[in-house]
């Protein structure tokens, strides 16, 4: 989990929203990714995607059966969808996502016994510092859509 949160810090780095996500095999970690949506103007390029993806090149498999991600927020319903059809063994997250979380938080469709594949859940390694810099991204971008309004009206003036 340590090293998906240093590749959140990189995300927010480039003012994407700061999540970051490892592929681990065998103990060792295949891939990573981190949050590129905005930069890449690619609304999948989410942290858990990119490192799905680099996973199944790396393993040269579509299917992650022996692998684990570490997440630093709980996964969207789209990167839901991506982990079932990858068959990932186990998915860790750091801190819930309670607007579109799809590990139990708002939706939970990693665990639904609909699939056949079932997923392994854990969650809380990091919590809180994967949940503070979430917080603090969110705060300094509000912070600046403020200033850029007042700076649009004083234009005005």
């Amino acid at each position: 989990m340590q090293r998906a949160f240093e590749l959140a810090q990189q995300a927010e780095a480039i003012n994407e929203i700061p999540v970051g996500a490892v592929v681990v095999a065998n103990n060792k970690i295949i891939s990573e990714g981190y949050n590129q949506s905005i930069t890449l103007n690619d609304p999948s390029a989410h942290a858990e995607m990119v490192a799905i993806r680099r996973a199944g090149l790396a393993l040269q498999n579509y299917r992650l059966l022996d692998c684990t991600l570490y997440v630093t927020l709980e996964p969207c319903p789209m990167c839901a969808g991506l982990l079932v059809h990858s068959r990932i063994k186990r998915v860790v997250y750091a801190t819930p996502d309670l607007k579109t979380g799809a590990a139990g938080s708002a939706f939970n469709l990693l665990c639904d016994k609909k699939h056949n594949h079932q997923i392994v859940l854990s969650s809380g390694i990091m919590a809180e510092e994967c949940s503070q810099l979430l917080s603090a991204f969110f705060k300094r971008r509000r912070a600046e859509k403020k200033a850029l309004k007042q700076q649009a009206k004083l234009a005005q003036k």
